[in-house]
């Protein structure tokens, strides 16, 4: 690993129980350090600001604020720190847009136990890890670049994150308050969703997150 002194390490999971695991795992190494764990996205910000770490653990999907939302804050608060994604979904549309926000590693939990350790140490390097569930789907993606793109891949970063959420059964406030943005603004993106793709209400748009596996 590089650097001296080992990587200091952020959990943000809901789940205490998840947390709790995945720190006792990664404290049994001698080069990564868990310096703080969070239960939802404002509480790994105000961690972050406090002790700075190299690098944060988030779940993709948490209470209140999601992943997306904190994302938006880190970039815009100018942080420097290294970010992999911990998440139930091992669909090619998650991991692309994860990858394309700038986040550095991207994990599933069903497979964190044995791949989290090797992820941080992989990402500390200056690498980036995608659990090998997607990993060889996400290259073969990337490689073939935009042409012929599907449904999906019309929406916006925005629009797609605001689709899988809406998707789930949310309501629009709800979205709003997961992504940090008005109600207004996230009826706007709603409205686009359904025009790129061609859908008539909510309810279809939660048919097409279900036959497209974006939600589970």
């Amino acid at each position: 690993m590089t650097g001296s002194g080992p990587v200091r390490v952020v959990l943000a999971d809901d789940h205490e129980m998840v947390r709790e695991a995945l720190a006792q795992i990664l404290g049994a190494e001698n080069s990564i350090k868990v310096i703080g764990q969070a239960k939802d996205g404002e509480e790994a910000l105000a961690i972050i600001a406090k002790d700075r770490p190299d690098l944060l653990v988030l779940d993709y999907s948490m209470p209140g604020m999601a992943a997306p939302a904190v994302l938006d804050i880190l970039e815009e608060r100018g942080e420097k720190l290294k970010v992999i994604i911990l998440t139930v979904h091992e669909n090619i549309h998650y991991a692309v847009r994860m990858l394309e926000r700038g986040v550095h590693g991207y994990v599933i939990k069903s497979s964190a136990v044995s791949d989290l350790v090797e992820a941080i140490e992989a990402v500390h390097q200056g690498k980036v890890w995608v659990s090998p569930q997607v990993s060889q789907t996400v290259i073969h993606h990337l490689r073939r670049g935009p042409a012929r793109g599907t449904l999906v891949e019309r929406l916006s970063r925005r629009e797609f994150e605001v689709l899988s959420i809406l998707g789930k059964g949310t309501s629009l406030k709800g979205c709003a308050h997961q992504l940090g943005i008005g109600v207004s603004t996230a009826s706007t993106y709603r409205a686009r969703i359904m025009e790129k793709l061609d859908l008539t209400s909510t309810a279809e748009i939660i048919r097409f997150a279900l036959e497209n596996g974006l939600v589970n």
